[in-house]
């Protein structure tokens, strides 16, 4: 604990990195604000059945807990950030068969600025979509007439259609502020932010449930626990796990004072088992609100309420088998576009470097991704072993589905790999100040001077 302190003192002395956590948690902060503002016209007492319908374990419960409770307060932020991630989605996709964008994705800063920017539009387009599909499933939802105070006209609808993009907008700026001035992936913490803020409700419910009704006591509350604790450490060495592919330099120059060549140097390329984060957790979880929506379309016919009845439980046997495919896709296809193996061989071919038996240029390059392939299978394998998890504890033990929703999933692996690549960003500042890192004690280090 004093170590952990001494840690804390040491963030607070370097002036750069306590403005950048200053300004992410006032970021946060306002996000949150605003998913508590409900939109203009709208009866916030009589939103009791909505909170209802979104506050179990169900599809409506993952888009609920995604926006952080706004979507159920019918907040100016009810679309949360999820267009965004559909919008990025839908470009990456399209990368891979419009040339432009190929051309883009190689044009380095610029070509990622005209990218982003494609993306925004996209995802302004989408919202308007989404806009209009939400204000008028309020009333399926359960929100009554009464509700809307100036009824739902089109001065209500385009009014509320204007602020619900806006909202979407706003936080996707806020999003890049984290990102560009803050520590952490900006759009990540977001979505972290929101899962956290139902995390306390949801134990209870859980707690309540097995004490009061005499469903296992606390006994199994304990063993709950510490099955959870089990799953987030299963979480950790998944997301840290990297596989070691060794180089050898013939000639290295080794600076410093007395500058000199260094022959036979070795070193390590570190390829993760699980290059592509939590993203194809995000992108399958998008993905998955698809299925319904399409069902709905068919309306009363029986492929129509087969796909609704199917898709919209996400502890049923199909929409997880779909789901865990998906996320296999996502993680290969999200590891391809960033992990550059031709690049890689190429620098390592100008430093002078190879890989021991394997000859510099296409070799090297087809090694690589030969090995990025093996390892990202089973990587993939266990990413979506995680994600099911859920599904897999509400049938066997009967847990209360919200609290279900943390158990592994997409929730659990949202928040560790966030935590994670936040906190690694946070040691960097403190390692270039010869502080040791959040996971090492606090002690100061002696700079080489």
């Amino acid at each position: 604990m004093k170590n952990f302190l001494e840690t804390l003192v040491n963030m607070y002395k370097i002036e750069e990195l306590r403005n950048r956590i200053g300004l992410t948690l006032w970021i946060l902060l306002i996000y949150r604000f605003g998913a508590q503002i409900v939109l203009p016209g709208i009866d916030s007492l009589q939103l009791a059945q909505l909170g209802d319908r979104t506050g179990g374990g169900g599809l409506l419960g993952v888009l609920n807990m995604f926006t952080g409770g706004a979507f159920a307060n019918a907040s100016i932020f009810a679309l949360g950030i999820m267009p965004y991630i559909s919008a990025s989605i839908v470009v990456q996709l399209m990368g891979i068969a419009i040339p432009y964008l190929q051309k883009l994705q190689k044009e380095g800063e610029s070509g990622r600025k005209t990218l982003n920017q494609i993306t925004r539009w996209l995802t302004i387009a989408i919202c308007i979509v989404q806009a209009p599909a939400y204000l008028y499933g309020l009333s399926a939802l359960g929100v009554p007439d009464s509700a809307f105070v100036l009824g739902r006209g089109p001065l209500f609808m385009i009014s509320s259609v204007i602020i619900l993009v806006t909202g979407t907008i706003f936080a996707m700026w806020l999003g890049e502020k984290i990102t560009d001035k803050g520590i952490g992936n900006g759009i990540s913490l977001l979505i972290t932010v929101g899962i956290v803020a139902s995390l306390p409700l949801s134990f209870a419910q859980e707690f309540v449930s097995r004490v009061s009704e005499n469903n296992g006591g606390p006994m199994l509350i304990l063993l709950e626990l510490i099955l959870w604790i089990v799953t987030i450490i299963l979480s950790i060495l998944l997301v840290m796990a990297v596989r070691q592919i060794p180089v050898q330099y013939a000639r290295r120059t080794q600076g410093g004072a007395n500058e000199r060549n260094v022959f036979g140097s070795r070193q390590y390329i570190p390829l993760k088992v699980n290059a592509s984060g939590v993203m194809p957790i995000i992108f399958a979880q998008a993905i998955m609100f698809a299925p319904a929506y399409v069902g709905g379309l068919f309306g009363d016919s029986d492929f129509g309420q087969w796909m609704q009845a199917t898709f919209s439980d996400i502890f049923g046997l199909w929409y997880n088998v779909l789901f865990a495919t998906l996320i296999i896709i996502f993680t290969y296809f999200y590891t391809a576009i960033t992990v550059p193996t031709n690049k890689m061989a190429d620098d390592l071919k100008r430093s002078g470097g190879f890989v021991p038996g394997v000859r510099p240029g296409n070799e090297t390059s087809e090694f690589l991704d030969n090995v990025m392939s093996h390892i990202t299978f089973p990587g993939s394998l266990f990413l979506a072993g995680l994600a099911v998890l859920p599904a897999i504890v509400v049938k066997l033990i009967g847990m209360q589905q919200g609290w279900a929703l943390f158990y592994g999933g997409t929730s659990l692996l949202i928040m560790v790999g966030v935590a994670i690549d936040t906190i690694q960003q946070v040691n960097s500042y403190l390692l270039n100040r010869h502080y040791d890192g959040l996971m090492k004690t606090g002690t100061n280090r002696k700079a080489n001077v």
